[in-house]
C-alpha cells in the first residue's frame, strides 16, 4: 500500500459499518479525502497497474477477489493473487463498495510489488454520492485509481462517434430547472463499433489520464486486459474454495 493514505486502513476494516446509515455516514466522512489534483502515473509508466475484481456466492455468503498486475509497458501478467472471505455487507445499490474492499484489500496484500495504478470493475465519481469502489479504494490505500465500468449507472451521456478513443461525457443533472449538470466521468470507445465503458476517477489521477490508462489497457477487446484477467483470476478463486 501507499503510506499517503490520509485514514488509517486499520482503523476503517476494524470498524467496518453494520447497516446502511453507517455506511453512508463513512462515505461522507471519507470523501473529502479523495485527491482530485493529481494527474497520476503517465500511460506508459515503468512499473504495474493492478486489476482488481470480485466474485461472488451469495448461498455461500463468500467472496472471492483477485488482484493481477500487469506491467505497465508491455501489458504481460507479472503477478497476481487472490483472497476469498465472508461478504461483509448487504447487497444495497450505491454500496457495494462494503461488500468487496476487506476481502479486495487481502488480495492486493499480496502482490510482490506496490501498483503504480489500480484499476477497478466499477466506479469512482461516476457514484450517486461521488465515492464509489474506486474512490473508497484509492483513500483507504493512497493508491491511484480509476474506474472503469460497464454501464453508466444513473448518468445520461451522448454516444460517442465510433472510432476507437472516442469519448462523450457522462453527465449527473445537478438541477433540471436550471439546467445545471456536472461531468462525472466519461464514455469511451475502446474499440470501433463496440458498446463504450464508462470511465471515472477513483483517486489521485485525472480523467483525461483514465481514459488513456483505459485505452492502452484495451488494445483488442472492449474492457482492460487488467479487469479480463481479475474476472477470470476471481471466477477460479471462486470455483476452488
Amino acid at each position: 500500500m501507499d503510506n499517503t493514505s490520509p485514514v488509517s486502513l486499520d482503523d476503517e476494516l476494524r470498524n467496518w459499518p453494520a447497516d446502511e446509515a453507517e455506511a453512508r455516514a463513512v462515505q461522507d466522512r471519507l470523501r473529502r479525502h479523495v485527491r482530485l489534483d493529481e494527474p497520476g502515473p503517465p500511460p506508459d509508466f515503468e512499473g504495474t497497474v493492478v486489476g482488481v475484481d470480485v466474485a461472488y456466492d451469495d448461498g455461500r455468503d463468500v467472496v472471492a477477489a483477485a488482484a493481477v498486475a500487469l506491467d505497465a509497458r508491455t501489458l504481460e501478467v507479472v503477478d497476481e493473487a487472490t483472497a476469498v472471505g465472508r461478504i461483509s455487507f448487504p447487497y444495497v445499490p450505491g454500496l457495494l463498495a462494503f461488500r468487496e474492499i476487506p476481502t479486495v484489500i487481502d488480495a492486493l496484500a499480496g502482490l510482490a510489488r506496490t501498483p503504480g495504478l489500480v484499476v477497478c470493475d466499477g466506479y469512482g465519481r461516476a457514484h450517486p454520492r461521488r465515492f464509489g469502489l474506486a474512490s473508497h479504494l484509492g483513500v483507504l490505500t493512497g493508491l491511484p485509481t480509476i474506474g472503469v465500468a460497464k454501464n453508466p449507472f444513473t448518468f445520461r451521456y451522448d454516444a460517442p462517434c465510433d472510432g476507437r478513443g472516442a469519448t462523450s461525457p457522462l453527465l449527473d443533472d445537478l438541477d433540471d430547472l436550471d439546467g445545471i449538470t456536472e461531468e462525472v466521468g466519461r464514455a469511451l470507445r475502446t474499440q470501433q463499433g463496440v458498446k463504450p465503458v464508462f470511465v471515472s476517477v477513483g483517486h489521485r489521477t485525472s480523467l483525461d489520464g483514465a481514459c488513456a490508462h483505459t485505452l492502452r489497457l484495451a488494445p483488442q477487446y472492449r474492457l482492460p486486459e487488467t479487469t479480463r484477467a481479475a474476472d477470470a483470476l476471481c471466477r477460479r478463486a471462486l470455483a476452488a474454495s
